[in-house]
């Protein structure tokens, strides 16, 4: 079995702990928090469990931390929803973006609409008679 060469010293654990504890976005303190569990020895697998996080996405936030420290871990995304209309098109009426409905929505009661006629009486069926 290999040796594990991501290692925390105490100080850079209670950094971790620090930053975790101060933090309000749920995505950095996932990340506070997987490494400083595996950096304490904490096995990859339980890990991944604690967190919710892939292996690969847990091994490159070591590598980041170990390269430019506990900034490195803040999650950079932009988030959002991305506006699918342009501003001018988002301050149009809603009238007018729903006017091309179907014949059928005329009417306010579905079962208002025109249905085939039945010829033959209740009870019948369509089977010839001899």
């Amino acid at each position: 079995m290999t040796r594990r060469r991501f290692q925390l010293t105490e100080s850079q654990v209670n950094g971790l702990k620090g930053a975790y504890t101060n933090c309000k976005d749920g995505p950095t303190r996932t990340r506070y928090q997987a490494v400083r569990l595996y950096g304490t020895g904490c096995p990859a697998q339980e890990v991944m469990d604690i967190t919710g996080c892939s292996r690969t996405s847990l091994m490159e936030w070591c590598r980041q931390y170990r390269r430019a420290g506990s900034a490195s871990l803040v999650d950079k995304r932009a988030g959002g929803n991305r506006a699918k209309l342009s501003q001018a098109q988002s301050m149009l009426p809603t009238d007018s973006m729903h006017s091309n409905k179907p014949q059928w929505h005329k009417s306010q009661n579905p079962a208002q609409r025109s249905k085939p006629e039945v010829s033959r009486p209740i009870g019948q069926s369509n089977s010839i008679i001899n």
